[in-house]
């Protein structure tokens, strides 16, 4: 398997595809959230830069409705068909909000991750949120599109905050997920509202930097997964991105740099890297002394680069959009995932 520092070094061979591609990675709302009436049915899923194929087809669940900002914001809930287990707290349920991809939608994403399935059969709510213009403002940076960077944050916490009154959903097992530019958004709540969290995970997304910079600020478990062949949005960042005609596009740390500043932002020491069959494994050990840190004392923030894999979920049975590179199959990023939000301390 190649080096970590092999592969970061790739990545200015692959930005002359990426400037031909739609742009996936880190495109980047006080009222007090009202329901508003609940809608059936599903979202078309567009064909999108998150990778989006016009072929989802909906599985059971609700399309919900919840104002904010003085927007109404859509979101899919999939709710588990079992009972709490006898162990949860006054029968409240885990709860994952997981963000698509620009220019995709939620159906896309479930359809991609299949992350309901997996997530209501460990008895865990599920939330896939609709973008706005089928985006996320993943960045600090006001645009022309979106001139209130903070509104996706805001919405976020008022989704989180609606589910916990009306779900049952337990306030100290939230968790975010996302791909692409949705997992940008993912590691943009958890740098900015560790507390919200128990912890984060990000597919082919990474933290912003330049005048859009997000910041981690506090400790927050958290998951980085990464094709080391992404050819849109490269394993290595893109500092330099290429204009946008539609929205701009951001530029970003590396996906290692990324995984590092939420370690740092923790408390973590040295990492500890081990090959694993079809990827390498990098993991830090959150300290117990940062602020918060008794949150989640064993908890790890860690980076999953994924051998043959590109700008694609790992595990996936939905093709990718032409030019996204290949899906890896040594890897199932949605039970890798779960299991982490299940148990994120220091593993294997």
């Amino acid at each position: 398997m190649r080096s970590f520092g092999e592969r970061s070094r790739r990545w200015p061979g692959v930005l002359a595809l990426a400037l031909v591609l739609p742009l996936a990675g880190c495109a980047t709302d006080s009222d007090r959230p009202d329901a508003a009436p609940p809608s059936s049915g599903s979202s078309a899923t567009s064909g999108g830069t998150g990778g989006g194929t016009g072929t989802a087809t909906a599985a059971p669940g609700t399309r919900e409705q919840l104002r904010v900002d003085g927007d109404v914001r859509q979101y899919l809930l999939h709710r588990p068909s079992s009972t709490p287990a006898p162990s949860a707290a006054d029968g409240l349920r885990p709860l994952v909000v997981a963000f698509h991809g620009r220019g995709a939608d939620a159906a896309e994403l479930r359809a991609k991750t299949r992350l309901e399935k997996a997530a209501t059969a460990r008895g865990m709510l599920v939330a896939f949120p609709e973008g706005l213009g089928h985006g996320w403002g993943a960045g600090t940076r006001a645009t022309r599109q979106r001139p209130d960077p903070e509104l996706d944050v805001r919405f976020t916490e008022a989704l989180v905050e609606h589910l916990v009154r009306t779900e049952r959903a337990d306030p100290e097992r939230v968790y975010v997920a996302g791909f692409s530019n949705g997992g940008s958004m993912a590691l943009r709540v958890a740098a900015e509202r560790p507390r919200l969290l128990a912890g984060a995970a990000s597919v082919s997304g990474q933290l912003p930097t330049g005048d859009a910079a997000v910041e981690p600020t506090g400790p927050v478990p958290v998951m980085v997964v990464y094709g080391a062949d992404d050819p849109v949005r490269p394993l290595a960042g893109l500092p330099s991105p290429p204009p946008d005609p539609e929205e701009p596009i951001l530029a970003t740390r590396s996906a290692r740099d990324t995984a590092a500043a939420f370690a740092a932002a923790g408390g973590a020491g040295e990492p500890v890297t081990r090959e694993e069959e079809g990827y390498d494994r990098t993991v830090w050990r959150l300290g117990t002394g940062a602020p918060g840190g008794d949150r989640r004392p064993d908890g790890t923030v860690r980076l999953l680069v994924v051998e043959d894999a590109g700008h694609t979920w790992p595990g996936s049975t939905v093709p990718p959009p032409e030019g996204f590179g290949p899906v890896s199959k040594a890897l199932d990023a949605t039970e890798t995932i779960l299991d982490f939000f299940a148990d994120p301390g220091p593993g294997r």
